[in-house]
């Protein structure tokens, strides 16, 4: 959906339901308004305890809010309804009739499901967006869950992500040997490439292998959703940037029976809260993170950059790794193209406006 188009959804919708909810309060008792009561159930991938679940909750407050109540979509925790890496399954199926996960954990399903998070060495989140929304991402990443019965809707971004807690310094590529590292997605298979031995765990499953040794790293958001989860109590060097996340969008996925079966209004207002909860949760983390990173520091964590031949042999392998599936999977090599297209124009860009500014004003230190 093109961004003007969303804006002047939000429009029709909000006075819509402004409409039906007045002409409702004047109908006599018994005089039906045209539009059903339905009741929704949305499995996620996230504790709720965690600021990732707010998408979801954003997702189900504003949809309510704006069909005056007819519209009721109780969104659950990892676990209470599916595990937290099934979701996918699960709205497919119809046991629920939506979901609030992240495309890369479905991979085995389809190799081009990565890109409708973020890739390694891939797009920030504004430029995600701008890809999702105008550049055809949206449209891409819609013809792959189409297979699986199933529409997406980007419903949150964490921004540029950390690079992950280790219970041990890693100074070179030779370190990474044989580590024990909870990554999921293309990162996690490139991870694999440099030698590491990675594990896939839904969120709240991480503090305890953590913890406890089962694994040596892990990965997750950023410092406000970390501290919460309670990662800094489980491993003290915490390394930037997340260079296979820099921009991962979530998703709210609908199964397609029951979205065909919504008044044309009440979609057309799902996908108003959606576009509202995507950007509301980037700019929550942007205003909560910086705090939160302080807390840690001063708590003991340490502040640690990857080295530049740990960075420059990721994004060696990154791009082999495209480039290989780009020649197996017909799929993967149409996405890829054209993304990788999206991605060069607008580095361009970004190289003469938002890199120059940026370059200039850290290191005036205003």
């Amino acid at each position: 959906m093109k961004r003007r188009e969303i804006i002047t959804t939000a429009a029709i919708a909000t006075a819509t339901t402004t409409l039906v909810s007045c002409t409702r309060t004047g109908t006599a008792p018994g005089v039906k308004t045209g539009q059903p009561n339905v009741r929704w159930r949305m499995a996620t991938s996230w504790p709720k305890s965690l600021g990732i679940f707010a998408g979801a909750e954003t997702v189900a407050k504003r949809v309510k809010e704006m069909t005056s109540g007819r519209f009721n979509i109780t969104a659950f925790a990892a676990g209470e309804l599916v595990p937290g890496l099934q979701v996918l399954d699960a709205v497919q199926a119809g046991t629920v009739e939506c979901g609030h996960t992240a495309g890369y954990y479905y991979i085995g399903k389809s190799p081009a499901l990565a890109f409708a998070t973020s890739v390694p060495f891939g797009l920030n989140a504004q430029q995600q967006n701008a890809w999702y929304y105008h550049g055809g991402g949206l449209e891409a990443t819609q013809k792959i869950y189409a297979n699986f019965n199933v529409i997406n809707f980007p419903a949150g971004n964490t921004g540029v992500q950390m690079g992950g807690w280790f219970k041990r310094e890693i100074k070179s590529i030779s370190d990474l040997n044989g580590l024990k590292m909870r990554i999921p997605g293309l990162g996690g298979q490139v991870m694999s490439r440099l030698g590491v031995n990675v594990q896939v765990l839904p969120g709240g499953e991480i503090y305890l292998a953590l913890d406890r040794g089962a694994i040596d790293a892990a990965e997750w958001v950023g410092p406000y959703d970390d501290e919460k989860l309670g990662l800094p109590k489980a491993a003290k060097f915490y390394y930037y940037p997340g260079w296979w996340e820099p921009g991962p969008t979530l998703d709210i996925l609908v199964n397609r029976n029951a979205w065909n079966r919504l008044p044309k209004e009440y979609q057309e207002i799902f996908k108003v809260a959606t576009f509202e909860a995507n950007l509301n949760m980037l700019t929550q983390y942007d205003a909560l993170n910086g705090a939160a990173l302080s807390r840690l520091v001063a708590g003991g964590t340490k502040l640690t950059p990857y080295s530049q031949d740990i960075l420059q042999a990721a994004q060696k392998a990154s791009f082999a790794l495209y480039d290989e599936n780009a020649s197996k999977d017909a799929t993967f090599k149409q996405v890829y193209e054209q993304w990788k297209d999206f991605r060069q124009k607008i580095y361009n860009w970004n190289r003469v406006n938002e890199l120059s500014y940026a370059n200039f004003v850290t290191s005036s230190n205003s």
